[in-house]
This record gives C-alpha cells, sequence and structure tokens, in this order.
C-alpha cells in the first residue's frame, strides 16, 4: 500500500502581476499556476482546494467564524526524506536473533497451570 505525506497551505488571495497578465482572472490565474508549478518541481502532487470554517478572538472575549481556502498536495513517502531526517538506507549484515516462534507450544514445562485471578501480595 502505498503511503503519502501532505502539505496543506494557504490558498493565493491576490493575483501576481505580469505583462501578459491583464485581467484580475488572468493575475489570480498566474499566482495559482506558479505556486502549483513550483510544489510540483519540489514533488508535490495537487490534490483539491477545501474551504474550512476557522474560529477567530474578536474583541476580549467574543470569537467570530471566518472560513479559509487551502490548497491540499501530496507526495509518496520516500521519495524525499522530510526536513531534519536522513534517509533509510538498510544494513547489508544481518545479525542472529533468536525469534519467537509463533503456533502452537511443542515444549510446553510439565505441571500444573498457574491459577488465575487478582493478583496476591
Amino acid at each position: 500500500m502505498q503511503r503519502y505525506e501532505f502539505k496543506v497551505i494557504p490558498a493565493p488571495r491576490r493575483g501576481e502581476k505580469a505583462r501578459e497578465a491583464k485581467t484580475t482572472e488572468d493575475r489570480f490565474a498566474l499566482a495559482l499556476s506558479s505556486l502549483m508549478n513550483a510544489l510540483g518541481r519540489e514533488g508535490w502532487d495537487y490534490v483539491r482546494a477545501d474551504t474550512l470554517p476557522c474560529d477567530e478572538r474578536s474583541g476580549l472575549t467574543g470569537t467570530k467564524t471566518t472560513f479559509q481556502t487551502v490548497l491540499v498536495f501530496r507526495r509518496a513517502m520516500g521519495e524525499e526524506p522530510p526536513v531534519g531526517l536522513t534517509a533509510f538506507t538498510p544494513r547489508t549484515e544481518v545479525a542472529k536473533v533468536d525469534v519467537p516462534r509463533i503456533g502452537a507450544a511443542t515444549d510446553a514445562p510439565a505441571g500444573p497451570a498457574p491459577a488465575l485471578g487478582p493478583a496476591a501480595d
């Protein structure tokens, strides 16, 4: 089964100015595509955009609910280790370890079974 790591970032709120982007829609699309292409070069795949509620403080004791739009990206684990961690390198030699057998015990100790019940002092 494939494992993924996810990255969630706020969606851009403003467009990027560019000579070829004349309208608001073009500028916003340019900002979004620039962001997605930058993350794509790092190995992140775009999954979806979500708008989620967020409770914020309002005044001294009040709260208000706002909605935040986020972009969700994912990439397969193991392609690049997370920041601060090193990639796993398997050892070439394997140490001999006694591994317990799974299944019915064939060399059970002789004698009566231990008593079951509450623990005694």
